[in-house]
């Protein structure tokens, strides 16, 4: 019997040789990254973010998978309770920031407010306002407290997404993602841009600057993500000549930066 669609990606995947042989490779520098980070009591936060179907799920599986799993932690918090729509903003996502020795893999963060909340409706434009005016301030405290931050956007175009959330629909492994947002995903496609470009002006800076990883190939994306955060962090590189850890100029790229104010 011939395996149907949304299984021959998943097979697809598995029976890559190349790109298994370079991921285990990155994933052992991951290991050695976290071993690092034990020792000095660093404190890892990256954060993945994108439009729906982008591809954040699948590179935070492929980031975190061999790490060890008492110092690592995945982040992807539910809608705020009423308590916590009565608090500041950022109280929620600053109770999950990494401890020393820690990575956390935000699955989404603080900067749903940015993009996915306007959009949807789901915030005031004052409530938005006020994120915009308090982000980057807060991103700078945290970066001169000594938190190593990592802010990913993963990046594909209409016609990729519209592909990707039809095969969601169709797997009974995926099924379960679908959400309102993913539901006007490609009817609000033009509104998530022009929030996404207002975002990528504002915050992204030098202290925090965001990296835009183009997502159309799965598996390049992934793989030139952990070469991002490898490179970026300050740990004993491997001696092996022949592993490259300097991300793909053509997968991953700049959003430009500018000074905190």
């Amino acid at each position: 019997m011939a395996p149907e669609a949304w299984l021959r990606e998943i097979l697809e995947d598995e029976l890559d040789r190349e790109y298994l042989i370079e991921l285990s490779y990155l994933q052992v520098e991951l290991l050695r990254l976290q071993d690092h980070l034990m020792e000095t009591g660093g404190r890892l936060a990256v954060l993945f973010e994108g439009r729906d179907t982008a591809g954040k799920g699948g590179a935070i599986l492929r980031f975190s998978q061999r790490l060890r799993p008492r110092h690592l932690r995945i982040v992807a918090l539910p809608k705020p309770t009423e308590a916590e729509r009565g608090q500041w903003y950022f109280e929620r996502y600053a109770r999950q920031l990494p401890q020393p020795g820690e990575i956390v893999c935000f699955d989404r963060s603080w900067y749903n407010r940015a993009v996915v909340e306007p959009v949807m409706g789901f915030c005031t434009k004052e409530q938005y306002d006020l994120f915009m005016k308090q982000v980057v301030q807060f991103e700078k405290m945290l970066v001169e407290d000594g938190l190593l931050l990592r802010k990913l956007w993963f990046s594909i175009d209409q016609d990729e997404q519209k592909k990707r959330l039809d095969r969601r629909r169709e797997s009974p492994l995926k099924r379960w993602k679908l959400s309102t947002v993913d539901q006007q995903a490609q009817q609000k496609w033009k509104d998530f841009t022009r929030y996404k470009e207002a975002m990528f002006a504002r915050t992204s800076t030098k202290h925090a600057p965001w990296a835009i990883v183009h997502g159309n190939d799965k598996k390049r994306a992934r793989l030139e993500s952990i070469r991002y955060v490898l490179s970026t962090v300050n740990y004993d590189k491997p001696s092996e000549s022949h592993l490259r850890l300097t991300p793909d100029p053509l997968v991953v790229t700049s959003s430009g930066t500018r000074d905190a104010h």
